[in-house]
């Protein structure tokens, strides 16, 4: 079986929650039976990433218009006429945008596999008509889709609601793998940092993360022994990133930009508190990674963080900056502390074993 990917920016090292989870995700699966080609965006193809086989997995390279509003689609389109050329059996379409394209690999002849990682149409950077055009997405990739996967209870309570004559609905779950057992601590000094001396958050530079809100209540405690740290950039140089950047310099923010791996572990195992203040999620990678190395978190109150059964001391109210600034209090007035959870769930082997099983449900259609 050959199976293509899209909609996502590509892999390896390519920031996003999708490449994350694709990156972990696809070398699971592919075997003898399973020919996984991811299509990767070359324009994000960093230095040292270059590679056209992840292991095992297939990464092809194909150009598309540049510009947020545009890549996505025009992309995925690419992408599945290529799939066509190469023989494919199954087009795997991550994110609600770019699966527009899922009556097109109906056409085609092909399965199609549509994941749903969250209600883009929530997220502030897009206007009126991108939001139209993502509900549209969400309908046909739902309508279309030979098999819908979705990977938090709120998103296939989603669904259900909107689309309830849609059967076939898989819940599998973000996972999560990396690893904080690390006694280094050459980069968090590299940076000016001690251990438990700083807050951390980790994600993309978009409106939806709440990056400015936690800015501004950070400035507001007043703790000048502790530093807030927040690793993450821009995919697109905009308004709201430069005007994070202005923030950040104004209060003496650390931003370490893009970072994986080795040096977001230590970020992790030092740090004193994680805070994640989005406004919109999926099921955020970057809390699961916080959950996985035993850190202290408190994260806003939506829907794809409450249903991760944290307890209520660890929540503020989304968009309240009153609500995080004694949150961050609360939380910052005790010792440093670690904290355990229970991350089966979220096992990468067991989330692969799941996808495998929804491709090989296709065979007999």
């Amino acid at each position: 079986m050959k199976i293509v990917v899209t909609g996502l920016r590509g892999i390896p090292g390519i920031q996003g929650g999708v490449e994350t989870h694709c990156e972990e995700l696809y070398p699971r699966i592919v075997d003898e039976t399973h020919k996984i080609v991811v299509i990767r965006r070359p324009e994000y193809v960093s230095a040292g990433n270059e590679t056209t086989n992840y292991k095992g997995v297939d990464v092809v390279n194909l150009k598309t218009l540049p510009g947020k509003h545009l890549e996505a689609f025009t992309h995925t389109f690419l992408a599945v006429f290529y799939a066509k050329r190469v023989g494919a059996d199954v087009v795997h379409i991550h994110a609600i945008g770019p699966s527009l394209m899922t009556p097109l690999v109906r056409l085609l002849g092909m399965k199609a596999v549509v994941t749903h990682h969250g209600p883009d149409y929530d997220r502030q950077k897009w206007g009126k008509l991108s939001k139209s055009i993502l509900r549209l997405g969400e309908r046909l990739g739902t309508r279309y889709a030979n098999r819908v996967i979705v990977i938090s209870e709120h998103i296939q309570h989603l669904l259900h609601q909107k689309h309830p004559a849609q059967k076939q609905v898989s819940l599998i779950h973000n996972g999560v793998k990396l690893s904080c057992v690390t006694p280094n601590l050459d980069y968090i000094h590299s940076l000016g940092l001690q251990p438990n001396g700083y807050v951390l958050a980790v994600g993309r530079f978009v409106e939806e993360k709440g990056f400015d809100l936690l800015i501004k209540a950070f400035a507001e405690l007043g703790r000048s022994d502790l530093k807030l740290v927040i690793a993450g950039d821009a995919d697109h140089e905009d308004s709201y990133s430069r005007k994070l950047k202005e923030m950040a310099k104004k209060y003496k923010i650390v931003l370490t930009g893009f970072i994986q791996k080795e040096q977001l572990a230590q970020l992790y195992h030092y740090t004193t508190l994680f805070v994640l203040p989005s406004f919109h999620e999926g099921l955020p990678i970057s809390l699961l990674e916080a959950m996985n190395c035993d850190c202290n978190v408190l994260v806003s109150d939506i829907p794809a963080n409450t249903e991760v059964g944290l307890p209520r001391e660890d929540y503020f109210l989304c968009g309240n900056q009153e609500s995080l600034v004694q949150q961050l209090k609360n939380k910052l007035s005790g010792d440093a502390h670690r904290c355990q959870y229970d991350m089966r769930k979220y096992d990468w082997d067991y989330i692969a074993q799941q996808t495998s099983a929804v491709y090989d449900s296709l065979i007999t259609e």
